[in-house]
């Protein structure tokens, strides 16, 4: 078997695992997404060795996508870091075993402290998934190491339930491109969506007159690379009546069989603007409210005439 042969059936093992996991999931995931919802203070992730990698990453992803979160090793916990956990804080504790003795070491004190805890566990049988006030299981029956000893799956496991908590506590906060621009202003993502619209517009805006062609309107699409062209009642200087988008023509050869139809029989004409002034992740916010890629530019907000177009491209393109 070469080396490939071999990834692949790894990355086989790993998703049949995580599959039967994915079957398991039930209530206990939704009391546990409402209870971290509610938390009035933070999320305070525990762990150690490699879980506890994973629960540094998982208190990272809570606390860029709006829930605050912290990650406490639970070794240095015991010597001092348990005054990092306040009373209204909900402490994860992360054990695959759940028979950790730093992590059990850890429950009473927590529970002196007035927090509720979460165990996030392999086994829920053990030590911890039973002195928890939630639990939640992360059981695999194998792991993809040979020697079924190093953590591989069980590590997986519990990144993607962590990755699952993250989300949907995002969706139910209404986590926006805006919040997400103001916890990642060092970012790529975070600078671009904090920039105005009018330094990542397109100023060749695709134009055709109204009485166009079904074939003028698929040319203009199609050259100008936006998916997308404006329709005008004339050119030059007329005034902007619609929009039509790749989607619109695809639309229209299904719905019309006369190929002498003109662009106004297939435009928009409530199409969704925004002023070149705005912020980025203000344009990012209409596409996600109307699902969709493009929006035309206008010179400011009062006055309606189309300066360049913004494209969802122009928005998340690293390069």
């Amino acid at each position: 078997m070469t080396y490939s042969e071999r990834a692949k059936q790894i990355f086989a093992d790993e998703i049949i695992e995580l599959q039967q996991l994915q079957n398991s999931i039930n209530e206990d995931f939704d009391r546990v997404v409402e209870v971290l919802y509610a938390c009035k203070s933070k999320v305070v992730v525990m762990g150690i060795g490699k879980t506890g990698i994973i629960g540094h990453k998982m208190a990272a992803s809570f606390a860029s996508t709006g829930t605050p979160s912290i990650f406490v090793n639970v070794a240095e916990a015991m010597h001092g870091d348990l005054g990092m956990i306040s009373k209204d804080d909900i402490v994860i504790l992360v054990s695959n075993s759940g028979e950790t003795n730093e992590i059990l070491n850890a429950i009473d004190p927590i529970h002196r402290i007035g927090c509720i805890i979460i165990a996030m566990t392999g086994n829920m049988q053990s030590p911890l998934a039973k002195r928890a006030d939630y639990a939640l299981s992360i059981h695999v029956d194998h792991e993809a190491c040979p020697l079924g000893l190093a953590p591989t799956t069980s590590t997986t496991a519990t990144l993607l339930m962590g990755d699952a908590l993250m989300v949907c506590l995002m969706e139910k906060r209404r986590f926006q491109a805006e919040n997400f621009a103001l916890y990642h202003p060092g970012g790529a993502l975070g600078r671009k969506l904090l920039g105005r619209v009018s330094n990542f517009m397109n100023t060749h805006v695709p134009r055709v007159e109204a009485c166009a062609s079904f074939c003028t309107v698929a040319t203009e699409i199609s050259d100008k690379h936006l998916g997308m062209t404006m329709v005008y009642d004339q050119l030059p200087d007329g005034k902007c009546i619609g929009i039509i988008t790749d989607g619109d023509v695809r639309r229209a050869i299904q719905r019309y069989n006369d190929v002498q139809i003109t662009a106004q029989q297939v435009m928009t004409p409530s199409y969704k603007y925004i002023h070149q002034d705005a912020l980025l992740s203000d344009a990012l916010a209409i596409m996600d409210k109307h699902n969709i890629t493009t929006l035309a530019v206008t010179e400011t907000p009062e006055e309606k005439k189309i300066v360049g177009i913004i494209s969802i491209h122009h928005i998340i393109d690293f390069n």
